[in-house]
């Protein structure tokens, strides 16, 4: 039954090669063409800006809301991308700075638009730009938080996108000292608020309304965060990328950029608890509504003017009596998806399960526990790739008892081989009594045909919850190895074709074979090569190219599961001989290697 467990060893791993290519295989060009979109992105505006100039027009106003409604987020014609600065210094601001951000507050709406991530760059080298999470709403790429009010004819004008605030005390917000604005309407409304922050991606905004008129009022507090761009490259099927949340009874909310696009608008049931926001891969913004009040959350695209993606909630009614106040809170996470952190604003601000905004996936209870492994082996060797080669280590001895069964299955077949031939021979016309008697001699030595299959199925959960890991946590994001691998979230950046760097060409990445997808491909070449080569000319083939097939394939892969790959298969050959040496089986590696070379007889011979 050797040529059935090829089959079947061959429909595994024939499996696992069309769910990584559909699936999981990242596109080669994805930092090339996001920094192509976005010069293309910058040309068009420009272009716009330019054709502005010829024919000036102010921008239509937007209509005035219907009362309790979330007013529309400006709608105008954005600037150029070179024009950050010029965009900022258009209106007074509150400086941020924390030791994980900088940034500043607009007191024209009171509007978190101006962000930076201090810990994070664009790229690996140290001194390349910090990611600018939030920009102002001019540019093309803005994107900002806003907490307001939504009023009527008895509050007068409330605190929204255009109320210009005033600052009390301290200019600078950080950790230790909050920043309080105020605003006084006509109707004897005075708002004060309160923005705190602590050292990591949590702000608080508390609202206070003194009502000093002569009369009860009503209002409404609105929170949005509104992105004017998206992603040059869409994400891929194993990570969400878009607006979230996780409100009321149904939970998680996922809508990508394309869903939201198509659905224009969701609105879920009221809630009382829970958060929303937009996430990236590795950044997030999401608003954390007070507890106190009901609020109705929401997930739209807007087409008016320029279109723009929002997730807002609004609050029931808060009536003021005349002479009281009334204090709303709100936070907003803006920062890091960082697993520790997210993990401790759930628990300590018992924020309803704010962990999802960390897109785990499905298969969570593989993908969680992977994690756990490999950040706790990192905080002992403190380099993340030998924490993925002791996480190798570790998880090839959890499971040695079913791989031992399975090799030791093997190895008797090896040994039964003669008897195998003897029944092929004598039933070769009739294939039933063939399988019969196969299945007897089975039975009668304690076989199982399929144990083979084993030590390869294994591989496929625990390589999927790697590839998640790399993939999603930030903590993987620039993680250097040793010598020229800098990124273990990135592909290996070297090269057969261009002798490792040493011919200065740029190839395309379909020929970016560097070093360790090699090694990964001899290293699996070696594993295929312990067992006999399959005797059907087909499984042969297969047999021969799938480790030059997955060379390549892998070679666009993060250089971490590369070299977790090649670990793995180099762990399972040093297993698969030992325990075929015990079993007395013949270990067929060499001979296999021989007859590679060996001059194969003509069909005259």
């Amino acid at each position: 039954m050797e040529n059935n467990r090829n089959f079947f060893i061959t429909i595994a791993l024939s499996v696992l090669i069309l769910t990584l290519w559909q699936v999981f295989y990242m596109n080669p060009r994805v930092e090339q063409q996001r920094e192509a979109a976005k010069i293309e992105q910058q040309r068009v505006e420009e272009q716009k800006k330019a054709a502005e100039a010829a024919n000036p027009g102010a921008a239509t106003p937007a209509p005035a809301p219907a009362p309790g409604t979330i007013p529309n987020a400006p709608g105008g014609d954005a600037v150029t991308a070179a024009g950050r600065d010029q965009a900022l210094a258009a209106s007074k601001r509150v400086k941020i700075d924390t030791p994980s951000l900088e940034g500043s507050i607009n007191l024209t709406g009171a509007r978190l638009d101006d962000l930076k991530l201090k810990h994070y760059t664009e790229t690996v080298d140290k001194n390349s730009p910090e990611i600018e999470l939030l920009n102002p709403q001019a540019l093309p790429t803005g994107y900002f938080a806003e907490i307001g009010f939504v009023g009527n004819d008895k509050t007068g004008a409330v605190p929204g996108a255009d109320t210009v605030w005033s600052v009390e005390g301290n200019p600078t917000l950080s950790p230790s000292t909050p920043v309080t604005l105020t605003y006084t309407n006509d109707k004897g409304l005075t708002f004060k608020r309160v923005f705190s922050v602590d050292a990591n991606y949590m702000f608080t905004v508390t609202d206070t309304v003194q009502n000093s008129g002569a009369s009860a009022v009503s209002l409404f507090n609105y929170g949005r965060v509104t992105r004017y761009d998206k992603p040059a490259v869409a994400s891929t099927y194993v990570l969400h990328e878009g607006l979230i949340g996780v409100t009321g009874t149904e939970g998680l909310a996922e809508y990508k950029y394309a869903k939201i696009e198509s659905e224009k608008q969701v609105t879920p049931g009221k809630s009382t608890d829970g958060w929303l926001g937009i996430t990236d891969k590795y950044w997030a913004v999401t608003l954390v509504p007070t507890e106190k009040q009901p609020f109705q959350p929401r997930y739209a695209f807007f087409e008016d003017g320029r279109h723009r993606y929002q997730s807002d909630f609004l609050t029931d009614a808060i009536n003021v009596d005349a002479g009281q106040s009334a204090t709303v809170e709100t936070e907003i996470f803006a920062g890091a998806k960082e697993v520790a952190k997210i993990n401790a604003y759930e628990a300590d601000r018992h924020i309803r399960q704010f962990n999802l905004v960390i897109d785990w996936g499905w298969f969570y209870f593989i993908t969680k526990p992977m994690f756990w492994l490999i950040d706790t082996l990192y905080k002992f060797f403190g380099n993340f790739g030998l924490a993925i080669l002791a996480t190798t280590v570790i998880v090839k001895a959890l499971f040695f008892p079913l791989a031992n069964k399975s090799y030791a299955s093997m190895a008797n077949m090896k040994k039964v081989q003669p008897k195998m031939l003897e029944i092929r021979e004598k039933y070769a016309d009739d294939k039933m009594k063939q399988q019969q008697a196969m299945m007897e001699l089975y039975k009668t030595e304690k076989i199982n045909p399929l144990a083979g299959c084993w030590p390869v199925a294994l591989q496929i959960p625990v390589f999927f919850s790697l590839y998640k890991v790399l993939y999603i946590t930030i903590e993987m994001r620039h993680a250097p190895f040793f010598g020229w691998i800098q990124d273990l979230a990135a592909p290996d950046p070297t090269s057969i074709f261009n002798l490792f760097g040493l011919v200065p060409i740029t190839l395309p990445h379909m020929l970016m074979i560097g070093v360790w997808p090699l090694i990964m491909g001899v290293t699996m070449f070696l594993q295929m090569r312990m067992n006999p080569t399959p005797p059907d000319p087909t499984q042969a083939a297969i047999f021969t190219w799938m480790p030059v097939i997955f060379t390549f394939m892998m070679a666009g892969f993060p250089a971490g599961l590369v070299i977790y790959w090649a670990w793995n298969n180099t762990l399972s050959i040093l297993q698969q001989g030992l325990i075929m040496k015990r079993q007395g089986a013949k270990i067929e590696l060499w001979d296999n290697l021989v007859a590679l070379f060996r001059k194969k007889p003509s069909p005259a011979e």
